[in-house]
């Protein structure tokens, strides 16, 4: 009889300290067998004697059926011996974990439990079977192939998505919203109970601030009334802080603010560790908005003008957010209409290096490289949590009952990933990615945030998606490729191309079958053919050798097949608005057993520190003596390179990425050419940014800081170890 996983005396379990012992090297090498046999333990000692046992695949089914853990509806669309020949399908592949670490995030985070948390009720096999049924919606054929590619791992839901499909006891399938308010009380107070509803049913929450008048600016003509956006901060960071999923999560928030507008320096400060605690926010992230404008005036050492959005909003008659400051810069520093502040460019410039390097915020937000590239008609005017999500926003106007006047649009975003190693090795690469777009195009469908009215409109408008990818280091260390290399750039620029063409023919496919588009098609880039040209124009096939041998067995589109799409998108449409977009996707990573994103590892042997347990041991996957030469940590990487990659991506990726840059105190020798010392500045990371600028990079996440201090990267012997 089992004691279940409430009473599994964790002294006694064997499976920690066999992952633990990966980071102690033996002769000079990491002993990555005892990662094999953590797995084998945590399946002997854990996951086996702990696994609610059935008499049958039926009677398993009816029993979550019964106990209300599955949604009946989400069975009901198939008949029983399909899903239970789909199921042993799945267990005939074999399926065996690579790592401690994807195994134990796994039962630890996604399984389904019995409600006082003591048994198992499925495995990663069945997990799957829920999703691939769920996205699938009764079609058989696509089900089979979701499942396949699921189990395959070449397809990698998102946490939302994959953790609540199929459950009747669920959250919210789709992964972050975007928010924007408005320069009144009405849409304050609107979006504070946006953010508290919205935190509570599940993922991140991005809002915009750049609309609110100022600080010191009047309300209702009276003169230094307006307190500007800090106390609205504090008011997110406590709602957010409160409705944080019965304390699963905390402070799951970001707030963006234009750097022209004049509580910017104000903003930047709130974020610093000797902040007034009145003002300091501790878990809200923050984001900044940076129009070209900034670049140039950076580039020139010139004086800045920040204005007032309550008179830009008066003399332009709609929000702050909504005017292309780069083109109007002139005109409002001329208007005397205009309220304005002046600053030095270089001085705010000096002040988002400083924070990043104490904090890692804030975000940055390209915007006009963002609206350059983007297709929809429309203007977007922010980012998500991880600021990947850029989409086109329209402002709401709501009354003193807090009704909607006129419904503008917000966003809600459903990720996947795509695992690059085992794409490479997929037997076709555009059935693999239409299903997956078939997929996440489900998720929008049955999404409807009633909560928050704006935010369901979009999603009902728009049906956007975003497909990326995770596990570029791994694959380009498994064909012994430096990160970074013209090959590595030239690689992922290919890959995303035939991501963007098949996502494009499946939304064009749907569109055709339901004659229906995403709203204001006939107003993008798409529909006016405008969008294809470059692929028509330009060849985007390898060019290299090396990229040819790479990609040698996958179809690669011509011109005149792009020539042809074209043609169908510009009769029939497309179903997304938006298709793509690269998340950080580190939790998930782990248990496909690749690195996360498109980033480098960190370290050889990635330390994950676990609230109950200690620290786990995550090994680069696919280490051994002839991958270890191409795994150079995050922190010893020039991240022009970095960059590099990246902006090889984003030409084909119609939203944005999630970019981290990694960064040690002390830099070493030879990685930067400016460098006279060792010591991290903040022109480093100036410098950096406006490369990133100069390359189209359209968003930057964290700066990651590893000092020698806290020896963020883990165990330094092992940075140099053999296998």
């Amino acid at each position: 009889m089992t004691l279940g996983l409430n009473n599994l005396d964790v002294t006694k379990v064997t499976y920690f300290k066999l992952n633990n012992e990966i980071n102690i090297p033996v002769d000079g090498k990491i002993p990555l067998n005892k990662d094999r046999e953590a797995i084998k333990a945590f399946f002997t000692e854990n996951v086996e004697p702990n696994t609610k046992k059935f008499a049958s695949f039926k009677e398993h089914i009816d029993y979550l059926i019964d106990n209300n853990f599955i949604e009946k509806d989400v069975i009901a669309e198939y008949p029983f011996d399909f899903i239970e020949d789909l199921y042993q399908e799945l267990l005939a592949k074999h399926f065996q974990f690579k790592s401690f670490m994807a195994a134990y995030k796994l039962y630890n985070q996604y399984i389904l439990k019995t409600d006082d948390g003591d048994l198992y009720l499925e495995n990663y096999e069945m997990r799957i079977l829920f999703n691939a049924l769920l996205y699938a919606h009764g079609d058989q054929k696509l089900a089979k192939t979701l499942a396949i590619e699921m189990i395959e791992q070449r397809y990698q839901p998102a946490t939302p998505s994959f953790l609540n499909a199929g459950r009747k006891r669920r959250g919210e399938y789709v992964s972050c919203f975007l928010l924007q308010v408005t320069d009144d009380m009405n849409s304050i107070g609107r979006t504070i109970n946006s953010a508290l509803q919205l935190s509570r049913i599940g993922g991140g929450v991005g809002i915009t601030l750049s609309n609110l008048r100022e600080s010191g600016s009047p309300i209702k003509g009276v003169a230094n009334s307006s307190s500007g956006v800090l106390p609205v901060m504090k008011l997110l960071e406590d709602s957010f802080s409160y409705s944080n999923q019965l304390g699963q999560r905390q402070g799951a928030g970001a707030v963006y603010l234009n750097v022209f507008h004049p509580d910017i320096i104000d903003f930047l400060s709130a974020k610093k560790e000797n902040a007034d605690e009145k003002i300091r926010v501790k878990t809200l992230s923050l984001g900044v908005i940076v129009p070209d404008k900034y670049y140039e005036l950076i580039r020139e050492d010139a004086d800045m003008y920040l204005f007032s959005p309550y008179s830009v909003e008066r003399v332009y008659g709609k929000p702050f957010s909504y005017i292309d400051i780069t083109k109007e810069y002139d005109n409002m520093v001329a208007d005397p209409r205009i309220k304005k502040y002046k600053i030095n460019a270089r001085e705010l410039e000096d002040e988002i290096s400083k924070l990043q390097q104490e904090s890692g915020y804030p975000y940055v937000l390209n915007i006009d490289t963002v609206n350059r590239d983007n297709p929809i008609e429309g203007k977007v005017i922010m980012s998500n949590l991880c600021t990947e999500i850029q989409q086109v926003q329209t402002p709401s106007e709501i009354n003193d009952a807090q009704e909607y006047v006129k419904m503008g649009t917000d966003v809600s975003c459903n990720l996947g990933s795509t695992n690059i190693y085992n794409m490479m090795k997929t037997p076709d690469f555009g059935k693999s990615i239409r299903a997956m777009t078939r997929a996440l195009t489900y998720v929008s469908d049955v999404s409807d945030i009633q909560a928050v009215p704006s935010v369901a409109n979009g999603n009902k408008l728009n049906h956007s998606i975003g497909l990326g990818a995770m596990g570029l280091h791994t694959y380009l260390a498994s064909q012994h490729i430096e990160y970074g290399s013209p090959e590595s750039i030239e690689f992922i620029g290919v890959y995303f191309m035939l991501l963007n063409y098949w996502t494009l023919v499946e939304s064009n496919e749907i569109a055709k079958e339901r004659n229906e588009t995403f709203y204001n098609f006939e107003k993008s880039a798409y529909a006016n053919g405008s969008y294809f040209d470059k692929y028509i124009n330009t060849s985007f096939a390898p060019k290299s050798e090396l990229v040819k041998k790479l990609f040698a067995g996958i179809d690669m589109p011509t011109q005149e097949e792009w020539s042809k799409l074209k043609d169908s998108v510009m009769k029939d449409g497309l179903y997304n608005a938006y298709r793509l977009a690269v998340a950080p996707n580190g939790s998930i990573s782990y248990i496909n057993n690749t690195s996360a994103s498109l980033q480098p590892v960190t370290r050889l042997v990635e330390e994950r520190q676990e609230k109950k347990n200690g620290k786990l041991y995550f090994p680069a996957p696919l280490l051994d003596n002839d991958t270890i030469k191409f795994y150079k940590s995050a922190y010893d990487t020039d991240m022009r390179k970095v960059i590099d990659v990246y902006a090889s991506a984003q030409e084909h990726v119609d939203q944005g990425m999630s970019l981290t840059l990694f960064m040690r105190s002390e830099i070493p020798e030879g990685i930067y050419e400016w460098k006279t010392d060792s010591k991290q500045t903040t022109r480093d990371l100036s410098i950096l940014r406006n490369y990133a600028y100069y390359k189209g990079i359209k968003s930057l996440y964290y700066v990651r800081t590893f000092t020698e201090n806290n020896d963020e990267i883990g165990s330094n012997e092992c940075e140099s170890c053999s296998i």
